[in-house]
């Protein structure tokens, strides 16, 4: 498939958004259409080459692969970024939104609607029928966001910390709190737990706070182990994320948990988001269960 970037100078920033109906395709276009980017939903993979050849555009695209379109083909859309991986004249992210079975099914149960690969039998029917048309992709994919346990509104944010300001052509590091109680996070390449840390949740004076807060930040540096434990983490993961970009991967996402998600984990991945983006790398940071609470920042 023949693709002849367009000619206006810059490298043509491009992020394919695929994964299967349900897991939050269309609230990903529309957050990015948000940040500057031009939007095309459902745009059949014949049409990419025309598109793509065509005049110069002023923004950079971002495009809604559907597995509901006539002519979707995994393996084409995988040659497809692969092609342009390799021009110079483009730079591709391959964005793909995951969702557990039964959270697709729950959400089609919940909303009525039918699947559309499976109009006439249950959602389970298409969203089975629906995975073995994606293939590969997903293993495939530069960006891979599960939105099983993510709301609509966080879902905005995950896109907005990835894509704010544009993309990188360097590995993009995603740092997480969260609650072992909610379960790990279902995208986290390195889980690290921190419940070993004092716990500001028994001082009263604490509890009602969070890791943003210098207090609670102090409390939890202030453990003798955790000079120790902050610093071989620190240099395990700037030891690995060279090795990782080396294998072709544009996202590393790293999970600290403790108890709540409230306190150590928080403060934790504050502190070492802080220190890698000083290192000069791009670091997104989400604290699951304060997004979940909505508590605004101090």
């Amino acid at each position: 498939m023949p693709i002849d970037p367009q000619s206006n100078g810059n490298t043509m920033k491009v992020v394919l958004v695929t994964g299967p109906s349900g897991a939050g395709r269309s609230t990903a276009i529309h957050t990015l259409e948000d940040i500057g980017f031009e939007a095309i939903d459902n745009l059949p993979i014949s049409l990419l080459p025309r598109l793509l050849s065509g005049p110069p555009v002023e923004r950079h695209l971002a495009l809604g692969m559907d597995a509901r379109n006539r002519d979707f083909s995994a393996e084409t859309l995988i040659e497809v970024v692969d092609i342009m991986s390799r021009d110079s004249g483009f730079e591709c992210t391959l964005l793909y939104l995951d969702c557990a079975e039964d959270v697709l099914v729950r959400r089609y149960s919940e909303t009525r609607r039918r699947h559309p690969l499976a109009p006439d039998e249950t959602p389970l029917q298409g969203i089975r029928r629906e995975s073995d048309l994606l293939g590969g992709l997903k293993q495939r994919a530069d960006i891979l966001i599960n939105t099983s346990d993510m709301p609509p509104n966080e879902l905005r944010r995950e896109i907005s910390n990835w894509f704010q300001g544009g993309l990188s052509a360097h590995l993009a590091l995603s740092v997480q709190s969260f609650s072992y109680k909610r379960g790990i996070p279902r995208s986290a390449d390195m889980v690290l737990d921190c419940r070993f840390l004092a716990n500001p949740h028994w001082q009263p004076e604490l509890r009602n706070m969070n890791g943003l807060n210098a207090p609670v930040r102090d409390f939890v540096t202030a453990d003798a182990r955790y000079d120790d434990f902050f610093k071989r983490t620190h240099e395990l993961v700037t030891s690995l994320i060279p090795a990782y970009r080396e294998e072709g991967k544009s996202h590393f996402t790293l999970a600290l948990g403790c108890t709540g998600g409230q306190h150590r984990s928080v403060s934790v991945a504050e502190e070492l988001a802080n220190a890698l983006a000083q290192n000069g790398w791009q670091v997104s940071i989400r604290h699951r269960e304060l997004e979940r609470r909505a508590e605004p920042a101090p």
